[in-house]
């Protein structure tokens, strides 16, 4: 098994531990490592915290607004349906949201933030500011600019839920703006 790449220089000298010219050549290699380390950093700051970046994720996307049903939250976050059960059941006991029936269709739960969710989600956004500003230490303001408007670009051309009306909270938002 491949261990996660750190995302702290090793204590070993650097001429030993040198990945080939050929990997470091390849943007895609660079980004799927870092991708991968980042996300294992995510993971663990998170479970510290006894939760996980998926509840993150849920929480954010409710900040935007109530969702009218469970499926549509899964689809949004490309999130199995079964999973994303026991997230909401998590986040439920938790008192981080509220599920009440669809007054309109009584087989539809609403899915809602309560204001615990909103505290908690600041938390997490806390974490996740923190995370961006290691991560992203070697770089100036108009640098982390240009690499997340990149890399926007880059995930709205594989998938559209990237694309969705992202663009305008980008430029109304930039990344890592105070």
């Amino acid at each position: 098994m491949i261990s996660s790449p750190p995302l702290e220089p090793p204590d070993q000298p650097a001429a030993t531990l040198r990945l080939p010219r050929e990997l470091v050549a390849s943007t895609a290699f660079l980004i799927g490592r870092l991708g991968y380390a980042c996300k294992g950093r995510a993971i663990e700051e998170f479970e510290v915290l006894g939760f996980s970046p998926y509840h993150y994720s849920v929480l954010a996307l409710l900040s935007e607004g109530e969702r009218e049903t469970q499926a549509t939250i899964a689809d949004a976050l490309g999130v199995d349906r079964s999973q994303l059960v026991g997230l909401l059941d998590s986040l439920e006991e938790r008192g981080l949201i509220e599920r009440r029936r669809d007054p309109n269709d009584r087989r539809r739960h609403v899915v809602s933030l309560t204001a615990a969710g909103r505290r908690q989600l600041g938390k997490f956004r806390s974490l996740i500011k923190r995370l961006d500003e290691d991560i992203l230490a070697p770089l100036d303001p108009e640098s982390r600019e240009t690499l997340h408007l990149l890399l926007l670009r880059i995930a709205s051309h594989r998938d559209p839920r990237f694309a969705a009306g992202n663009a305008a909270a980008v430029s109304e938002n930039p990344p890592n703006a105070p």
